[in-house]
């Protein structure tokens, strides 16, 4: 006897719906795998949850050399170090910008675009702003903030800070100091050291230089006409003894530290070459080299005969003067030289 008649119709169905499912499932798969285009609809994956990395930001005068010091009215940009998106896949960097509010006024967000890499103070950075004006009057360290975003809207920020520096550097002192030699008469390993009433920067006195010792000339003139009157005066050259550092005229007080038969700047100085210039600190000075004067008309060392007050003068608003880490230009004014009247050098 054969099976009853229900228990086939019921295997037939079976058999049909499995079928059916391995159809269908694939299917399903493949419909669940396509992107819906209908609009209003889309879904899509995101898979770059990674925000940018900013490795350093500075903030740089335009002057250049120190790095974090700006002024009212100065200028300068801000600097930043972004690395590659690195989303698995990346989706991108999309933006870069800096809130200098507290610096700038309004400028909550600068925008830093990507720049040929360079190195400040021994960092690199790849992504700077417009040149930017500050204008806080605020003194002291002022913060700033960097974002970057990528494209799939991850975000990283960074803080920063500069210090605003509004006060104008001075001539704080000038002195002469004996060097082994005779006292009253200018001599290999004299020195001469210029105080400023804050630090200065290196490069704008001489280009390029970082305040650790390097080559310049001293000149010492007889600037009275044929020997007669105006106090002796000395200034600074550079190694090549071609231009002059931005450092004024310093007037040694006495007329006896250089004759010459025509006297006056007309006149040659005698001169110290291969001095040497050091920075530390607020201070500059030099140690004077070899001395050399060999034209007829070059003035000549001699010993002073008595004491005298030594005055700096700077340099006049015409002329490059030095100034300070925020990029403030030296004052004009003169400083007379501290403590008793005595010989120099």
């Amino acid at each position: 006897m054969g099976p009853p008649r229900r228990a086939t119709r019921v295997a037939v169905v079976l058999g049909t719906v499995a079928a059916v499912a391995l159809i269908a499932v694939p299917a399903a798969i493949a419909a669940f795998g396509a992107r819906a285009q209908s609009a209003g609809n889309t879904v899509s994956a995101a898979p770059d949850f990674t925000p940018p990395a900013i490795a350093a930001t500075v903030i740089a005068k335009t002057q250049g050399g120190t790095t974090g010091f700006v002024h009212k009215g100065g200028t300068y940009f801000a600097y930043a170090n972004v690395a590659a998106d690195t989303g698995s896949p990346a989706s991108g960097l999309s933006t870069v910008k800096a809130n200098l509010g507290e610096i700038t006024a309004g400028q909550t967000e600068a925008v830093l675009t990507a720049i040929t890499p360079v190195t400040i103070g021994g960092v690199t950075y790849n992504f700077r702003s417009a040149e930017l004006t500050a204008s806080s009057v605020v003194e002291g360290s002022r913060s700033y903030t960097v974002t970057a975003i990528d494209n799939a809207g991850n975000a990283r920020t960074v803080n920063g800070s500069a210090t605003v520096d509004n006060v104008v550097p001075t001539a704080a002192d000038v002195q002469a100091a004996n060097g082994g030699g005779t006292v009253g008469r200018a001599e290999e390993r004299d020195l001469i050291t210029y105080t400023f009433s804050e630090s200065i920067e290196p490069q704008s006195i001489l280009g390029g230089w970082s305040g650790t010792a390097t080559s310049v000339t001293v000149r010492i003139y007889d600037n009275g006409l044929l020997g007669l009157g105006g106090d002796d005066q000395l200034q600074i050259y550079d190694a090549s003894n071609a231009s002059q550092l931005p450092l004024g005229t310093v007037d040694l007080g006495r007329t006896d530290y250089a004759v010459s038969v025509l006297g006056g700047l007309i006149g040659s100085p005698y001169r110290f070459l291969n001095s040497t210039m050091t920075m530390t600190g607020n201070t500059v000075t030099i140690v004077f080299g070899t001395y050399s004067s060999t034209i007829l008309l070059d003035s000549e060392r001699s010993t002073a005969g008595g004491t005298g007050t030594m005055t700096w003068t700077p340099e006049p608003e015409s002329k490059p003067a030095p100034y300070d880490r925020a990029g403030s230009r030296m004052s004009t004014t003169p400083v007379t030289e501290s403590g008793p009247t005595d010989k120099e050098f």
